[in-house]
This record gives structure tokens, C-alpha cells and sequence, in this order.
């Protein structure tokens, strides 16, 4: 099987915007064509990974009204939705196409359009995605992300400020990302004195409701050869679920769609944590930060919160974790957010980071769909 190369990406502005859905995804897409210097009738398969626009917009059969808005006819088009890790799924079917030998050129657009509702319709809508039963009795992800966070600072005896200090790097790495929804610091106090809103998480432990696409462009590494020099590998890829239910995990505090997704990445990457230069982690909650750290193999069960006290997952840390400034600072367009962790590593392993650059040759994104009920980790590696 020949492998997989990442030739372009792009990302919009992420925040509150005034386009709708099919405007932002055409931004995206011609954005990462004219990247990677493909024309539209070159497309076979494009791919959009969104949650949900028939909910939020009233949007449907996107695929098919993105290639017309791209000149990309007659591109085979799919709609892929695995909640809010419909980005991280998408990632994997534009792989599998390509790796596959069914596509030549793969185009993977994510998107969603959400600051037009209320807080209390989007959460609402994302709630729409746990069990009946919890969804019945008012259960939100929020509520899970609370419970989880209080169960793993009694278990690993961690203060409550670890979690803040999560806020804090990721806003500061935030503001050198010219498309991050917040370009601001803040300070610890600021965040430990923020509204509770799941105790012991607090409103600056919680990821914002974004507006925004991503994308992303797919192809045989012979192919990739014929536009460019620099380019990124996807060496491994794998994806997971867990329970549905979440009271009936053994341990909250593990997730084990992260464990069993990354290891069939890892696998196939024939790699091992220890060779991850930089990751990107799906920070919805900043527990989640922690939690995935540790499922990932990055730090021992428990310690995650002692890597960030101590500075390990800062920007010019051993293992620089959000560089982007993860979905608590960039923003959290549910279908967008996976393929923007991608965008962000391919930055970095291309060297065009810009400010926010860090030395890495090998990249790791993780997209988490729910609260851990599915999972896509992807595994990038540089070609120079």
C-alpha cells in the first residue's frame, strides 16, 4: 500500500462569523486547493465532515452543494458525522480512500455554523448525541466533564489550580494563531475565579461555541511528489469506540477509545509515544487535556497534571501539547475542530507555523468524539 500524503490545508477564522455553513466550507476548500495548487475537476472523492447543520441551520445534503460551490463535479461527495470527532473521522475516510487506491485526490472540508443559536439550543444540540436515558434526565457533556474532573482530583490528589494552568497555556498559545477564536492571556486567578459551571470546572475550563471550516488535501505519495517537496505523511491512523453509557466504564478517568485508537496508530506507525514531537488534544474540557495525555501513553496514569505543572506540555516543553491553543482558545466548530488539529500539525511538521513553530518531525492529533465515545488518533510525519 502506497502511503498517504497531506499537500494542502487551510483553516478559516474561527469565532462568530457572519457566513453560513456552505459559505464557510467553500472558503476552506478553495483555500487548501489553492494551497496545494490543485485544480477543483482534479477532486475524486470530497469528503465533509459536519455534525450537525440540519440541526443548527436547517442545512442539508452539504457534500453535493460544497462541489458545485467548488467546480469539483463529478467528485464522489460524503457527509461524514461522529459528533463532535467528525473531523478526526473524516481524517480517516480521506486516508482510506486514498489508501485504498479508490482515490487519487482526496479533499476533506469540516465545518459547522453554530453561534446563531443560544447557548442553551447548541448545548442542547450536543447533548442530543449521549444515551436516551441520560439525555432523558438532563445529562449534558458538561455535567460528565465535571463528575470525571472531581473523581481525578480526588484519585491522583491534584489541586484544582492543575486544571487552571491548562486555560492559561492554551489561551497564551492561542495568541500567536492568527485564526484562534481567542487571541488573549489569561491568569490563573482570572480562570479559578471565572462562574462555576460543572464544579469543579469553572467557565474558563470549558471550550467556546465556534463558527468556522477546515480542510484538507489527500493523496499517493508519488502524487504528492509531482506538486511539492515538503509534504506530510499520514503513517498511522486508527479509530475506536467506548460505551455509550458512561457509568459503565470501569474508570471514568480512562478513556478507552483514546487507548485502543492510538494504538492501532502507533502500530501502524511503527512508532511509540516517545516519538511524538508535538500533539494536538481535543480540549473541550480541560480534564480532557489530562485525560488524553495519559491514554495516549504520553505520561503515567495520574500524571498528566504534574507534566503541565511543571511545564512539559508548554510550547518550549519536552512534549508541547495545543500549540494551536487547542479548542479552548482556537474554538470548537464541532465538524471542523479534528481536521483543524491536522492542519495544525501539518503546519508545524512543514515548518509553516509561524510564530507558534516548534522542532518537530512527528505529529499526533486526537479528536474525541462525545465524552470519549469515539475516538480518531492520527499520526503525522514530515517529508522534507
Amino acid at each position: 500500500m502506497e502511503r498517504v500524503a497531506i499537500i494542502g490545508a487551510s483553516m478559516t477564522q474561527f469565532g462568530q462569523r457572519d457566513a453560513w455553513i456552505r459559505e464557510l466550507l467553500a472558503e476552506a476548500g478553495q483555500a487548501c486547493l489553492d494551497d496545494a495548487g490543485v485544480a477543483p475537476d482534479a477532486i475524486d472523492h470530497l469528503y465533509v465532515s459536519n455534525m450537525a447543520s440540519g440541526e443548527f441551520e436547517g442545512q442539508t445534503g452539504v457534500p453535493n452543494a460544497l462541489a458545485h460551490d467548488l467546480a469539483a463535479m463529478p467528485a464522489y461527495t460524503a457527509r461524514i458525522d461522529q459528533t463532535s470527532s467528525s473531523g478526526g473521522a473524516g481524517t480517516y475516510a480521506a486516508w482510506q480512500s486514498v489508501a485504498s487506491g479508490a482515490s487519487e485526490m482526496t479533499l476533506l472540508v469540516g465545518g459547522e455554523k453554530m453561534t446563531h443559536r443560544t447557548t442553551a439550543e447548541s448545548t442542547d444540540v450536543i447533548a442530543s448525541l449521549t444515551h436516551p436515558v441520560e439525555y432523558k434526565h438532563g445529562v449534558t457533556l458538561p455535567s460528565f466533564a465535571g463528575l470525571t474532573a472531581r473523581l481525578y482530583l480526588h484519585e491522583y490528589d491534584a489541586p484544582r489550580e492543575s486544571l487552571g494552568k491548562v486555560a492559561v497555556k492554551n489561551h497564551k498559545n492561542g495568541v500567536d494563531n492568527p485564526h484562534a477564536q481567542f487571541r488573549k492571556e489569561v491568569d490563573l486567578d482570572t480562570v479559578l475565579d471565572s462562574p462555576v459551571v460543572a464544579d469543579p470546572l469553572r467557565l474558563y475550563d470549558f471550550c467556546p461555541i465556534t463558527d468556522g471550516s477546515a480542510a484538507l488535501l489527500f493523496c499517493p505519495e508519488s502524487v504528492a511528489r509531482e506538486y511539492t517537496d515538503e509534504y506530510a505523511v499520514v503513517s498511522g491512523i486508527g479509530g475506536a469506540t467506548d460505551t455509550h453509557v458512561v457509568h459503565e466504564r470501569a474508570d471514568p478517568t480512562t478513556m478507552g477509545g483514546v487507548v485502543n485508537s492510538s494504538e492501532i496508530a502507533y502500530e501502524m506507525a511503527d512508532l511509540g509515544p516517545e516519538d511524538i514531537d508535538v500533539a494536538e488534544l481535543h480540549d473541550m474540557f480541560t480534564i480532557l487535556e489530562f485525560l488524553q495525555s495519559e491514554d495516549l501513553g504520553f505520561f503515567e496514569k495520574g500524571e498528566g497534571w504534574k507534566a503541565v505543572e511543571d511545564g512539559v506540555t508548554d510550547r518550549d516543553g519536552e512534549l508541547p501539547i495545543n500549540t494551536s491553543g487547542g479548542l479552548k482558545s482556537k474554538g470548537h466548530p464541532l465538524g471542523a475542530s479534528g481536521v483543524a488539529q491536522v492542519y495544525e500539525i501539518y503546519k508545524q511538521l512543514t515548518r509553516d507555523a509561524g510564530d507558534r513553530q516548534v522542532d518537530a518531525d512527528v505529529g499526533l492529533a486526537c479528536n474525541v468524539g462525545g465524552f470519549g465515545n469515539c475516538v480518531t488518533t492520527t499520526i503525522l510525519e514530515a517529508e522534507r
